[in-house]
């Protein structure tokens, strides 16, 4: 069955509105955790995901924290999140104990998504915070398994008003409508104009920011492959270029460009 996705205008709505109809081709690469993704299997596992989280009792605009050590599990945690109606607040997987508990605290979070290598430190950190509930990638004790949701009875998803709802809730505070991060994607997008045949080569790392978040969503809505790498330094730069066709790679400071 086709998944259900948001209004026209919302970052789901406009990313994943033509996902499904691409079928098996390639959209994600991960090639840090080994994952692959393809688009029918990206929009279908976030809409699941999105409708199991409002069967375990997620509302509209309630924060949820987002703490991975990955870009395929920033993808899905944070478009599950905004599927679901809610605010998704990507927190950097460097942050230690105290000032993940902090973070959580300050965003009054009462869910936290997070990869299992950093679960410890997330049970740590929401002893003295607001969040009732960790979902992990995997089996973890004393979390939900974010493959279970998928199992769920589905649930309709929430409608979003694009230009008034919120989207991310960033470091510092700042937050960011759904309208925000669409013109976060077009800004990005101004230099390269990505099309289907384009391949992008992202090594920027998850982080408090959006503008990963921004890159990968303007991938997927311009039907690109996009292959996320641990960072420069982790990274045989000449080989991905080499083996995967890169025609679009991250830069310092938040910038793309295209490759010769």
């Amino acid at each position: 069955m086709k998944p259900i996705v948001s209004s026209a205008g919302t970052v789901i709505g406009e990313v994943f509105g033509r996902a499904y109809e691409r079928g098996d081709r390639p959209a994600l690469v991960d090639l840090r955790s080994g994952d692959v993704y393809g688009y029918r299997k990206l929009v279908s596992e976030i809409t699941g995901a999105a409708s199991g989280m409002v069967r375990r009792g997620a509302r509209r605009d309630q924060v949820v924290g987002v703490y991975v050590s990955t870009v395929s599990a920033q993808t899905l945690a944070v478009h599950t999140v905004l599927a679901a109606g809610g605010v998704a607040a990507p927190l950097d997987p460097g942050l230690g104990v105290a000032e993940l508990a902090a973070r959580l605290s300050e965003s009054e979070a009462r869910t936290l998504v997070v990869t299992a290598d950093l679960a410890p430190v997330a049970l740590a950190a929401i002893e003295e915070t607001r969040v009732r509930q960790v979902i992990a990638f995997g089996r973890v004790l004393d979390t939900v398994d974010f493959a279970d949701l998928l199992t769920l009875e589905p649930m309709p998803l929430p409608m979003v008003e694009p230009g008034r709802q919120e989207a991310l809730l960033l470091a510092g505070g700042i937050t960011l409508a759904h309208s925000g991060l669409l013109a976060r994607m077009a800004e990005l997008d101004r230099r390269v104009k990505l099309t289907e045949q384009d391949v992008v080569l992202a090594t920027w790392r998850p982080d408090g920011g959006c503008d990963l978040i921004a890159l990968i969503a303007l991938s997927v809505v311009s039907g690109a492959l996009l292959v996320a790498a641990g960072g420069p330094a982790e990274t045989d730069l000449d080989g991905t270029l080499h083996d995967f066709g890169v025609t679009v790679m991250t830069g310092p400071g938040g910038t793309v460009e295209r490759v010769g």
